[in-house]
């Protein structure tokens, strides 16, 4: 059998350490929208050039150049037996473009764990985050600060805020994420596979009511 589960959530809420627990919980690779972009980006490849002109400003990266790289991470060996899509689809456009995509390799998307916080803890979890320049660890200078300011604790390397966590730009990409992404909650939730899950928890807490939901 051939699943797929979408994890959505806004930028802050969590999702990116979430879906590593829930894809080794439940066998499935994770596929990151954004670190296969951050790997374009810090290779410097032709789509990684594109992508980091809307990213840097908060924007959504365009639908067919997002589809093109997914389609190919989708078709690696390792997703035979399906993949925990994180960061994809944002749009009802990019829904209906997987729908037609997963069908060709056998599958379709059995749930859809929304992942939700208020606007005022989003915007405080993002605009604390650094993030390590050279293997990508990620510290919070308040919930999860390094032990030396601006240094990483794993390897050394400098600490930096991304241009989309800088508080300036954390607003808007809020704000873009809700306008874009309103219309796909209710996709999901009129196909019967949205389940909403509290982001306000602890990691721990929101690992368990994830873990939750997919077994129903």
């Amino acid at each position: 059998m051939v699943t797929y589960v979408v994890l959505l959530g806004p930028p802050g809420v969590g999702k990116g350490t979430q879906a590593k627990l829930i894809a080794e919980q439940i066998g499935l690779p994770h596929v990151s929208s954004g670190d296969l972009f951050r790997e374009n980006m810090k290779n410097q490849t032709e789509l990684g050039k594109s992508a980091q002109a809307y990213i840097a400003k908060g924007e959504l990266v365009p639908d067919d150049v997002t589809i093109a790289m997914i389609r190919a991470r989708l078709s690696q060996p390792d997703c035979k037996k399906g993949a925990l899509l994180d960061g994809f689809p944002r749009t009802t456009a990019q829904a209906e473009a997987l729908e037609k995509m997963l069908a060709e390799f056998g599958g379709k998307v059995n749930k859809v764990p929304y992942i939700t916080a208020s606007e005022r803890v989003l915007v405080e979890r993002l605009s604390g985050r650094w993030t390590c320049r050279a293997n990508g660890h990620v510290f919070h200078e308040k919930n999860n600060p390094p032990k030396q300011a601006k240094v990483c604790d794993f390897d050394g390397s400098e600490l930096y805020q991304r241009d989309d966590d800088k508080s300036e730009t954390v607003v808007h990409r809020i704000q873009v994420y809700f306008e874009q992404t309103a219309p796909l909650i209710a996709f999901y939730r009129q196909r019967g596979t949205l389940v909403e899950v509290n982001g306000a928890q602890t990691i721990r807490a929101v690992t368990k009511s994830l873990l939750s939901a997919l077994k129903k």
